[in-house]
């Protein structure tokens, strides 16, 4: 009998909000927080594209969350995020977040505004240049990428997702598999909600839209991430900054010890194609 050591929800629908509450019940996502805590829900709007395009998170997706924290009675909310390639406020509108932290009296905020703490080199070597958010250094972390893939990283899921609390971002880009990893080591999200309601194939910002109607979700970011890498048909083992992650303790990278909840992965999976510059971006990794 598998001795599974992590559990991620896979929820299939058509009400996104609805499907994110399904999955972080599964999952019992509340058991991570203590009600008293910040909360940082850290969505991806590397640009400032609608949702449907496959860029950037999903309003709805954000909205299930702040729903069912809510209504547990946690109070302390934050959406924020540091957008590499757009106004972040901009961003917000066009993906309709702002509506939802009017609807729910939650705090929206800019990260790249932010108050920013330089990393001690002692806990990263590789992470020494850059400085991170100290929003989310004092927050619970909520990560919510997209589903979709990376022209550098192969996919650009929860653990990716994070490069918007660092300034500066272009300091990330060479030996970005191992930053990205170690990045996790500070600011490692309790919950990742993988926003597959419109997928995004290619890489991170080329527009091509896969329709999955899909919420995956988890109390181990890198075993979410995994089965978000093979939900779109990619091979973990390709996937170098997952496989480090796990390799430094911060969850599990093999589907073999993840138990599904909700839709099996072979009921849902569909082969992202990569752009063609994927293969010879990823030598920069």
């Amino acid at each position: 009998m598998t001795a599974y050591l992590s559990e991620v929800a896979i929820v299939k629908g058509d009400e996104p909000s609805e499907m994110v509450v399904k999955a972080l019940t599964l999952v019992g996502a509340e058991q991570a927080f203590k009600i008293e805590e910040k909360i940082l829900i850290k969505p991806n709007y590397i640009n400032a594209s609608h949702p449907a395009t496959g860029n950037t998170t999903d309003a709805r997706v954000i909205e299930g969350i702040v729903k069912y924290f809510k209504e547990k009675g946690y109070n302390k909310i934050t959406v924020g995020e540091g957008s590499g390639f757009a106004d972040t406020m901009k961003a917000y509108e066009v993906a309709g977040i702002n509506e939802v932290a009017r609807r729910w009296q939650i705090n929206l905020v800019d990260l790249n505004k932010d108050e920013y703490e330089a990393v001690d080199a002692q806990k990263s070597p590789v992470l020494s240049s850059v400085k991170i958010s100290k929003t989310a250094l004092n927050s619970a972390i909520i990560s919510v990428p997209k589903l979709k893939l990376h022209r550098i990283t192969g996919v650009t899921l929860s653990l990716k997702n994070m490069m918007g609390v660092v300034q500066p971002k272009g300091k990330m880009h060479f030996h970005l598999n191992e930053k990205i990893s170690d990045l996790a080591l500070i600011v490692k999200p309790r919950l990742a909600v993988i926003d597959g309601i419109v997928g995004g194939e290619g890489h991170e910002t080329a527009g091509r839209p896969v329709p999955m109607n899909l919420v995956i979700a988890g109390l181990d970011p890198v075993a979410v991430d995994t089965v978000g890498v093979a939900v779109m048909g990619v091979d973990v083992n390709n996937v170098k900054h997952v496989k480090l992650a796990s390799k430094k303790g911060l969850g599990v990278s093999d589907l073999n010890l993840i138990r599904i909840l909700g839709e099996p992965i072979e009921n849902v999976k569909r082969t992202f194609k990569p752009s063609f510059s994927s293969y010879f971006m990823s030598k920069f990794a």
